[in-house]
């Protein structure tokens, strides 16, 4: 899948998920949710686009150990993001965590089954 498209699925999957979540449980404004999911998404999404790439030619046990690894360590990293943009006080670690790993889980899902052949 290109870049672009990869990165637009990620977008549509991902900040429905942050806004509700973190205007649910954070009680974020909804404007300042979609913006704090878009932004952690603009840190993470290239960085973990460049880091697969390297894998792409290694074996399969190779490359889906590297995807794990990469997604787990997007998934702090976007809860300590969106944790920090919203105001640790409105968002605990745990609901931080659970949010990230959601989202990410939900746009893995849906990459994988628009590429399943």
């Amino acid at each position: 899948m290109p870049y672009p498209l990869a990165f637009a699925l990620t977008l549509l999957v991902e900040l429905p998920l942050y806004t509700v979540a973190l205007t649910a449980v954070g009680r974020v404004p909804a404007g300042r949710a979609l913006a704090a999911g878009t932004a952690v998404n603009c840190a993470t999404h290239p960085l973990l686009w460049w880091f697969l790439s390297r894998f792409a030619a290694s074996a399969p046990a190779a490359c889906w150990t590297a995807f794990a690894l990469a997604e787990a360590v997007v998934c702090l990293v976007e809860a300590l993001l969106v944790r920090a943009l919203v105001g640790p006080t409105r968002l605990a670690p745990v609901p931080a965590l659970t949010t990230a790993l959601t989202a990410n889980a939900a746009s893995v899902l849906a990459g994988l089954l628009l590429t399943a052949r």
